[in-house]
């Protein structure tokens, strides 16, 4: 079994590859919840519907989220209503968040919950919340404490960032099955996703960081930081607020007590030195996933550093 620590866009994309080269019944991914949130009354896990939507073949490719050819009539009615509209969502995206808050209402789970869309979306690999209790990504700004969605959607990543906090970290548990598929792995993935919240947020829920430290199965990061810069998102912000070095090398630190092998991308070859010193094995491969073939290269290349052929 194949998992995959994944959140944002580019763990979206990473996974169109794994799924090319691993039989879908193979594979559990293990999902950031940090950013999920109540908007209009409706419980939102952005990062679980950018997987569930990329696997599904219905994702806006264009944005990496939402759903393709979507509407927005009822955001324009909410809006004349009086209603914020920063947090922009699709008609037929709401009708997945209408279905989650139900449920969650009825007293399901948000594994439970997360677990039905899967099935009726047509996946047959596992997607697992990280939690099935909140915890909230916020940073914290000049501004005060920001929700992440505020600070990256509504505030544009404009704050300065002088901490991040994974509120009700503490008080949460794994979802159910995450640390048995943990510790069952051949390999674990951790897909090129923003090191501080969507991975950080997970290796934040008690019990995670341990059985990553002690896993059988080799564990291959990813880096997200590609020449000095993220392809998508606020690492580099995130990064480099909380005084860390903003390369492949930085985001090797963030994983090094638990990582086996570091995959980084061409042009970071001069970087394999500083990785290596670090004590951490480097594979360079081109990381920039274009198009389809490059996704399933990129995989591939992952999958053999964790000594797995497919």
């Amino acid at each position: 079994m194949i998992v995959v620590l994944a959140g944002g866009v580019g763990a979206a994309r990473f996974l169109q590859g794994v799924v090319q080269v691993v039989p879908q019944q193979d594979i559990t991914i293990i999902v950031n919840t940090g950013d999920d949130r109540e908007f209009y009354g409706l419980h939102v896990s952005p990062d679980i519907d950018i997987v569930l939507y990329t696997l599904a073949g219905i994702v806006n490719e264009t944005q990496g989220w939402g759903i393709r050819d979507d509407t927005y009539h009822t955001m324009q009615q909410l809006s004349r209503y009086g209603n914020e509209d920063w947090f922009m969502l699709g008609d037929r995206d709401l009708a997945t968040h209408i279905h989650r808050s139900q449920l969650l209402r009825q007293g399901k789970s948000l594994s439970a919950v997360t677990d039905d869309l899967r099935t009726r979306l047509g996946l047959q690999l596992r997607v697992l919340p990280m939690s099935d209790q909140p915890v909230a990504t916020h940073i914290q700004t000049p501004a005060g404490l920001l929700h992440f969605q505020e600070y990256m959607v509504k505030r544009h990543c404009s704050d300065e960032v002088q901490d991040v906090r994974f509120v009700g970290a503490t008080e949460a548990r794994p979802a159910p099955g995450v640390l048995d598929a943990l510790k069952a792995a051949d390999a674990i993935l951790i897909a090129p996703s923003n090191p501080i919240v969507s991975i950080g947020s997970i290796l934040a829920v008690p019990g995670v960081h341990d059985v990553l430290h002690e896993a059988s199965g080799q564990v291959v990061a990813v880096s997200p930081i590609i020449g000095g810069a993220p392809i998508k998102g606020p690492a580099d912000k995130l990064m480099r607020g909380l005084g860390m070095e903003v390369s492949a090398v930085g985001v090797t630190r963030c994983y090094r007590d638990f990582l086996d092998v570091m995959v980084i991308d061409h042009q970071d070859a001069q970087l394999v030195g500083a990785i290596e010193d670090l004590g951490i094995p480097t594979v360079v491969t081109n990381t920039i996933m274009r198009d389809s073939a490059s996704k399933a290269a990129l995989a591939r290349s992952v999958l053999e550093a964790a000594g797995l052929t497919f």
